[in-house]
């Protein structure tokens, strides 16, 4: 579990994608100074521009993470290039204040940047999710994860399949989305008290198994099939 509160902003020090295992491992390195692995242990999760990925070795100043292939093709950490910066955050522990919101580091689909527009010293970004059933768990002025991130949701719009956020100058410092522009993509998680509100009254309408077809809808088809078989 995380915060969605980036603690430090790494570098990819060193792919490879056919590792001893044939899998995935990357290699960051923290900035000089950093506390991200003064209390690190083989097994620890980090997120890794969101991702909750487990520490499989390390050192005072660099750690590596195994990068399974179903992570590989839900989030957009295979497009990470040797040099390119990460947001990290460390799992929350128990005394942490919760300045963000309750983020599991499991992505729910890749957004990609429609968009990048000033705002005075702020700066609007319009994301389009890959997976657009996402969209619907998405609200103005609720809670998202992008590439681990919290933010707030400034503006929805679900017909046309995108979503706004605004990052403030203090965040642009902090975390990699500042850098990025139109057409990158970045990682998104949605807010997981969504999903489980959504199955919650798909139980209570009935709906398991069919949560993609609107809930609303299903409600309008039971109260005119009621409503005809009352005439009848």
């Amino acid at each position: 579990m995380f915060t969605g509160i980036v603690e430090d902003v790494g570098v990819v020090s060193h792919l490879d994608t056919n590792d001893a295992t044939g899998g995935t491992t990357i290699t960051f390195s923290v900035p000089p100074g950093s506390a991200l692995l003064a209390d690190c242990h083989e097994g620890d999760s980090i997120a890794i521009n969101g991702c909750c990925l487990t520490v499989t070795s390390f050192t005072p100043s660099s750690f590596k993470v195994g990068v399974a292939p179903e992570t590989l093709r839900v989030t957009n950490l295979g497009a990470l290039t040797q040099a390119a910066r990460v947001n990290l955050e460390r799992a929350v522990r128990a005394d942490t204040r919760m300045g963000g919101h309750f983020v599991q580091g499991h992505v729910d689909s890749v957004a990609e940047i429609l968009s990048v527009l000033p705002d005075g010293n702020a700066l609007t970004f319009r994301f389009r999710p890959r997976d657009r059933g996402t969209l619907r768990y998405i609200i103005h002025k609720g809670f998202i994860a992008i590439d681990g991130t919290s933010l707030t949701i400034t503006k929805v719009d679900d017909d046309a399949g995108f979503f706004e956020i605004m990052l403030i100058a203090y965040s642009q410092e902090r975390v990699v989305l500042a850098q990025k522009k139109q057409g990158d993509t970045v990682n998104i998680e949605v807010d997981m008290m969504a999903k489980y509100a959504e199955k919650s009254l798909a139980g209570i309408l009935g709906a398991e198994g069919s949560a993609a077809m609107p809930l609303l809808e299903k409600m309008v088809e039971r109260i005119v099939a009621q409503g005809m078989g009352a005439k009848e």
